[in-house]
């Protein structure tokens, strides 16, 4: 079977431990993790990009649902593989049960090395808004736009070290007044994408199949208010 990967840029380092761990050997192609802050876009170049491939039997696509930027996806040419999850957080943590604990203790603003190097990401904001208005304007902005969220969670996935990101993350949590904690990821669900171990967990369109919103809503995966925590967005 002729495969390939599609992946979020975000989630690049996780994906080549998952291959590095796994020993399949499938070409990637990455796309800017940036346009999550527009789904119609992303959902475009995904789009866009699937359209130019040939010769393969089997995309697997690496992204979460993330406001809807996943609606509609298809090829006429081959089969599209798909984790059920609404955004990346559970590919990280190994679970839609893991994120949903997590966000149910209190709301938690999950953080990743990759949502630090490529998106347009808050701590970025708050930099931009002590540039314009000044730190102490800066924080009242920020302290109201994370008003729902008490804690900060950098998820630990094992692909980097997460001392390289911590620093900056509690430092930043601190300011807000917020709690900081690491939580161990999991690449569990990259290895079963992987592996072709597609089960319930997964979404298998086949050629000429698109992907709807009963399609992620179905089944046991019960992620009621994720979206508004997706990679990217609002965490």
């Amino acid at each position: 079977m002729r495969t390939m990967i599609v992946a979020c840029q975000t989630l690049r380092e996780e994906l080549r431990l998952a291959i590095k761990q796994t020993g399949v050997d499938y070409p990637v192609v990455y796309i800017e993790s940036g346009l999550h802050n527009q789904p119609d876009l992303l959902r475009q170049r995904i789009q866009d990009d699937l359209d130019k491939i040939d010769n393969v039997d089997t995309v697997l696509l690496v992204f979460g649902y993330c406001g809807n930027s996943l609606l509609g996806v298809k090829s006429s040419q081959f089969k599209i593989v798909i984790a059920k999850i609404d955004d990346c957080i559970p590919l990280l943590l190994g679970s839609a049960d893991a994120r949903r604990k997590a966000s149910q203790e209190m709301g938690t603003y999950f953080l990743t090395k990759g949502w630090l190097d490529y998106e347009n990401n808050l701590l970025k904001e708050y930099e931009r808004c002590v540039t314009r208005y000044g730190e102490q304007r800066a924080l009242r902005v920020m302290k109201t736009m994370m008003g729902n969220y008490k804690r900060f969670m950098v998820i630990d996935t094992g692909a980097y070290p997460v001392e390289s990101v911590t620093p900056r993350t509690k430092e930043f949590a601190d300011k807000l007044d917020m709690l900081h904690e690491v939580a161990a990821g999991s690449l569990r669900l990259f290895h079963k994408l992987l592996l072709g171990q597609w089960d319930e967990e997964f979404i298998v369109l086949e050629p000429g199949q698109e992907l709807t919103l009963s399609d992620i809503c179905s089944g046991d995966s019960d992620q009621t208010g994720a979206s508004q925590l997706a990679l990217g967005l609002n965490r």
